[in-house]
């Protein structure tokens, strides 16, 4: 007769399902991907769930989806759950990482140089 602790693996199915709820996906529309950057708003709270306490923890300074995932060994798509329910509670703030900046049109850039070098 097997152990019933040695059954329960931490990547089990099982074990995603319970912690999830069973769900896939959140109920409400979210822009979660995998660069989306996550900050606590406080630290956990007494008889949070134990991913979403960690999730909590982790995020005192901005991470990406990514990186919270694979600090906690979780599949995204189970992470972007919890977080999905961390911000409906407005535990956790969630926003697009800082975008590459815009470069000039290249003909402006010609027509600047071109300036430059008639002095």
């Amino acid at each position: 007769m097997s152990d019933a602790g040695a059954d329960w693996e931490e990547s089990s199915p099982e074990r995603l399902y319970v912690i999830t709820g069973g769900r896939s996906g959140s109920s409400a529309p979210s822009a979660l991907d995998l660069v989306t950057l996550i900050v606590a708003r406080s630290g956990p709270k007494p008889g949070m769930q134990p991913e979403h306490a960690a999730i909590v923890r982790i995020c005192n300074a901005p991470l990406s989806v990514a990186e919270i995932s694979a600090y906690l060994g979780l599949p995204v798509s189970v992470v972007t759950v919890l977080l999905s329910d961390l911000m409906a509670e407005d535990k956790v703030l969630a926003r697009a990482p800082v975008q590459a900046a815009r470069l000039p049109d290249r003909a402006l850039i010609e027509a600047v140089i071109d300036g430059l070098q008639k002095l």
